[in-house]
Protein backbone atom coordinates (compact mmCIF):
# COMPACT_ATOMS: atom_id res chain seq x y z
CA UNK A 1 0.00 0.00 0.00
CA UNK A 2 1.48 3.60 -0.82
CA UNK A 3 0.18 6.60 0.64
CA UNK A 4 -0.24 9.53 -2.39
CA UNK A 5 1.03 12.63 -1.36
CA UNK A 6 1.83 16.01 -3.95
CA UNK A 7 1.65 19.79 -3.14
CA UNK A 8 0.29 20.35 -6.44
CA UNK A 9 -3.23 19.39 -4.61
CA UNK A 10 -4.28 20.64 -1.14
CA UNK A 11 -3.12 19.25 2.26
CA UNK A 12 -5.71 16.60 3.34
CA UNK A 13 -7.93 18.83 6.48
CA UNK A 14 -7.85 15.75 8.65
CA UNK A 15 -6.26 12.56 9.30
CA UNK A 16 -5.95 10.90 6.04
CA UNK A 17 -4.10 10.78 2.97
CA UNK A 18 -4.38 12.61 -0.53
CA UNK A 19 -5.18 9.04 -1.99
CA UNK A 20 -3.44 5.73 -1.52
CA UNK A 21 -2.40 2.69 -4.38
CA UNK A 22 -2.89 -0.80 -3.78
CA UNK A 23 -2.79 -3.76 -6.57
CA UNK A 24 -2.56 -1.15 -9.02
CA UNK A 25 -5.67 0.49 -8.24
CA UNK A 26 -5.73 4.61 -6.81
CA UNK A 27 -8.17 5.31 -4.42
CA UNK A 28 -8.30 9.22 -4.46
CA UNK A 29 -10.18 10.83 -1.43
CA UNK A 30 -12.90 13.39 -1.53
CA UNK A 31 -11.28 16.53 -3.23
CA UNK A 32 -13.11 19.70 -2.71
CA UNK A 33 -12.50 23.13 -4.18
CA UNK A 34 -9.31 24.36 -2.29
CA UNK A 35 -6.37 25.24 -4.27
CA UNK A 36 -3.24 23.35 -3.42
CA UNK A 37 -2.60 26.16 -1.13
CA UNK A 38 -5.80 25.64 0.88
CA UNK A 39 -7.77 28.50 0.12
CA UNK A 40 -11.10 27.80 -0.66
CA UNK A 41 -12.68 28.79 -4.39
CA UNK A 42 -15.66 30.72 -4.13
CA UNK A 43 -18.17 30.88 -6.89
CA UNK A 44 -20.68 28.55 -8.41
CA UNK A 45 -20.75 25.31 -9.26
CA UNK A 46 -18.72 25.15 -12.99
CA UNK A 47 -15.77 27.28 -11.13
CA UNK A 48 -16.20 24.91 -8.03
CA UNK A 49 -16.04 21.78 -10.30
CA UNK A 50 -13.19 23.28 -12.33
CA UNK A 51 -11.07 23.30 -9.54
CA UNK A 52 -12.00 19.98 -7.99
CA UNK A 53 -10.36 18.27 -11.40
CA UNK A 54 -7.38 20.59 -11.28
CA UNK A 55 -7.10 18.72 -7.99
CA UNK A 56 -8.11 15.08 -9.21
CA UNK A 57 -5.57 15.92 -12.09
CA UNK A 58 -2.30 16.38 -9.63
CA UNK A 59 -3.12 12.97 -7.34
CA UNK A 60 -3.74 10.88 -10.09
CA UNK A 61 -0.60 12.38 -11.71
CA UNK A 62 1.11 11.74 -8.54
CA UNK A 63 -0.11 8.47 -8.32
CA UNK A 64 1.20 7.03 -12.17
CA UNK A 65 -3.02 7.63 -13.08
CA UNK A 66 -4.81 9.80 -15.03
CA UNK A 67 -7.95 10.82 -16.23
CA UNK A 68 -8.59 8.62 -18.72
CA UNK A 69 -7.59 5.82 -16.20
CA UNK A 70 -10.55 6.37 -13.61
CA UNK A 71 -12.95 3.37 -13.31
CA UNK A 72 -15.11 4.84 -11.14
CA UNK A 73 -16.28 8.49 -9.77
CA UNK A 74 -18.39 9.13 -7.01
CA UNK A 75 -19.78 12.84 -6.69
CA UNK A 76 -21.12 14.68 -3.81
CA UNK A 77 -23.39 17.86 -4.18
CA UNK A 78 -25.18 20.32 -2.35
CA UNK A 79 -28.08 20.80 -4.73
CA UNK A 80 -29.37 18.40 -7.41
CA UNK A 81 -30.54 21.68 -9.41
CA UNK A 82 -26.75 22.17 -9.82
CA UNK A 83 -26.78 18.62 -11.49
CA UNK A 84 -26.36 20.25 -15.25
CA UNK A 85 -23.66 22.56 -15.09
CA UNK A 86 -21.80 19.92 -12.94
CA UNK A 87 -22.24 17.42 -15.52
CA UNK A 88 -21.28 20.39 -18.19
CA UNK A 89 -17.75 20.73 -17.18
CA UNK A 90 -16.82 16.99 -15.99
CA UNK A 91 -17.95 16.25 -19.56
CA UNK A 92 -15.18 18.70 -20.62
CA UNK A 93 -12.91 16.92 -18.68
CA UNK A 94 -13.75 13.16 -19.11
CA UNK A 95 -14.64 13.93 -23.27
CA UNK A 96 -15.27 10.00 -24.58
CA UNK A 97 -14.53 8.45 -21.72
CA UNK A 98 -17.58 7.41 -19.39
CA UNK A 99 -16.15 6.08 -16.32
CA UNK A 100 -18.90 4.35 -14.18
CA UNK A 101 -20.52 6.92 -11.49
CA UNK A 102 -22.88 7.85 -8.29
CA UNK A 103 -23.92 11.35 -7.95
CA UNK A 104 -25.49 11.95 -4.24
CA UNK A 105 -27.25 15.21 -3.15
CA UNK A 106 -25.84 15.57 0.52
CA UNK A 107 -27.24 18.20 2.76
CA UNK A 108 -23.62 19.58 3.82
CA UNK A 109 -19.80 19.38 2.64
CA UNK A 110 -16.61 20.27 4.20
CA UNK A 111 -15.95 24.28 4.26
CA UNK A 112 -19.76 24.26 2.90
CA UNK A 113 -18.51 23.73 -0.46
CA UNK A 114 -20.76 22.79 -3.78
CA UNK A 115 -19.46 19.57 -4.50
CA UNK A 116 -16.78 17.10 -3.81
CA UNK A 117 -15.48 14.17 -5.91
CA UNK A 118 -13.65 10.87 -5.35
CA UNK A 119 -12.12 8.11 -8.05
CA UNK A 120 -11.11 5.24 -7.89
CA UNK A 121 -8.19 4.70 -11.11
CA UNK A 122 -6.12 2.39 -12.87
CA UNK A 123 -2.60 2.59 -12.08
CA UNK A 124 -0.33 2.66 -15.18
CA UNK A 125 2.09 -0.11 -15.29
Amino acid sequence: MLQVQTKQAPQAIGPYSQGIVVNNLFYSSGQIPLRPDGTLVEGDIKTQTEQVFQNLKAVLEEAGASLNTVVKATVFIKDMDNFSDLNEVYAQYFGDHKPARSCVEVARLPKDVLVEIEVVALVKG
